[in-house]
């Protein structure tokens, strides 16, 4: 018998379970197995857990940045990866990536120890992989670990000078079609798209909108770590990332989550000077209903009625909530707003917030930044330039248009404006920047766009247009 033989075997150990790292996982995997987004699947999974006793406020604060910080830097760390990894990451499991994943942004993303990355990552990885592919994510995640994060930039993104929106795509983790479209709406400049790009990938402060008739700020301001907005009279932010299903208003539909940018848009539309009645408004894209519960809060105020149209039954139910105990009229429909069924002329203000690539919202929702490629934008141009066109046939003579989308980019903002007013010139465009007299930075207009690393919002853009003749 051979030494070897008569040594005695190491009994086998269990892998321990981490219950934040095993549900980050979870949350990645329906985020690729499900086109989910993170900011739908995170809290029903944090509410489980919280609920079955795994987890404390710490806890989730972990697994929440885990998954956030992952599907931000998601670009930059499968650079990483690539110079770890033996094969093309397309012939990695993805299930075994996404474990990776979790790894380097621990390594690389997080204060956590280099040791401790390690260690619960192949603990993570005997749990929901098996012990054989544990080994292969030590040997790759032991590579990742002999360098930091800056020095791996130094390694594996092209220098600036010889190739600017691959370097800043693999820097700051963006496609490079994304930051070329970002940088064409920026205007130039190499401060200002990093600026912008950084500030997608920071973590969004929760905002509120205490929702006129029904909410007050001061109500909203006593609760903890609650903070004034900068912009918007409606507006209150937890600083500390507090949880909006815990705010009484909330809960009861007094208030809601929405994003500043979002506010404003609904705000500029509602003071629009207008030439004649104000009676009749129209949210001809209403889903799910931020916009529209505002909107219909303030023409309550002056005894007009909103009408929320959504196309799609499920989002028409989500405005409906939204819209539940508003103090005035009004009426949501299901309907295509590309063919509506009201006449045209019926209303004095409209807002049509149109389907678009969603490349403003990034800081929210970075996972999206994966999922669209350069020809979606085909897919949503002839639906932006009708809903536009029917937005001012459905407008009165002297009647005004907003036209908003969450996306800076120029060919879903002025390339369908000005497409949709040379067929239109019974229009004029109205100056939106005075409607947002406090707020800095508002370009040349008439037209605006917002910028998360100028104003703190979301890269809402917005058109207000009036019905000349």
């Amino acid at each position: 018998m051979s030494e070897q033989s008569r040594r005695p075997r190491k009994p086998y150990r269990r892998p321990k379970k981490d219950p934040v790292r095993v549900l980050a996982f979870d949350a990645l995997r329906a985020v690729d197995e499900r086109d989910a987004y993170a900011n739908l699947v995170l809290p029903p999974l944090l509410r489980k857990a919280r609920e079955k006793g795994d987890f404390d406020t710490r806890d989730a604060a972990l697994a929440t940045e885990l998954v956030y910080g992952t599907l931000r830097r998601q670009g930059t760390y499968d650079a990483v990866l690539e110079a770890c990894v033996d094969r093309p990451l397309r012939e990695v499991d993805p299930p075994v990536l996404d474990v990776l994943s979790l790894g380097v942004h621990q390594l690389l993303g997080t204060r956590i120890p280099s040791h401790a990355a390690v260690s619960a990552t192949v603990e993570l990885a005997r749990v929901v992989l098996g012990d054989g592919r544990a080994k292969f994510v030590n040997a790759v995640l032991r590579k990742v670990a002999q360098d930091d994060l800056d020095g791996w930039l130094e390694r594996v993104a092209p220098p600036y000078d010889e190739d600017a929106e691959d370097h800043l795509a693999v820097v700051h983790s963006h496609p490079r079609w994304v930051v070329s479209a970002l940088w064409d709406s920026l205007g130039g400049g190499r401060a200002g798209i990093e600026d912008l790009l950084e500030a997608d990938n920071e973590r969004p402060e929760v905002t509120l909108v205490a929702r006129p008739g029904r909410a007050t700020t001061e109500e909203l301001l006593r609760e903890e770590a609650a903070v004034p907005g900068r912009w918007s009279p409606y507006a209150v932010r937890l600083t500390e990332g507090g949880e909006p299903g815990a705010v009484d208003a909330v809960r009861e539909g007094r208030a809601g989550v929405q994003d500043e940018g979002s506010q404003l848009v609904a705000l500029a539309l509602a003071n629009a000077p207008l030439e004649g009645p104000d009676k009749r408004w129209l949210d001809g894209c209403a889903g799910p209903g931020g916009k529209a519960a505002l909107l219909a809060a303030l023409a309550a105020e002056r005894g007009a009625l909103l009408v929320a149209s959504e196309k799609q039954p499920h989002r028409a139910g989500l405005v409906a909530k939204a819209l539940d105990g508003n103090p005035g009229p009004y009426q949501v429909i299901t309907a295509d707003g590309t063919r509506p069924p009201w006449r045209a002329g019926s209303f004095d203000r409209v807002l049509v917030d149109v389907p678009c690539t969603g490349l403003g919202a990034l800081r929210r929702r970075p996972e999206a930044r994966w999922r669209r490629r350069p020809e979606d934008l085909d897919g949503f141009a002839p639906v932006q330039r009708a809903l536009l066109t029917t937005a001012l046939e459905s407008v009165r003579v002297g009647g005004v248009v907003g036209y908003a989308t969450c996306s800076p980019h120029l060919a879903e903002t002025r390339a369908v404006v000005d497409d949709v007013l040379k067929q239109h010139r019974d229009t004029e465009l109205i100056d939106a920047r005075p409607l947002l007299a406090d707020v800095p930075a508002l370009g040349d207009g008439p037209d605006v766009q917002l910028w998360p690393h100028l104003h703190g919002t979301d890269a809402m853009y917005l058109a207000l247009i009036r019905r000349t003749a």
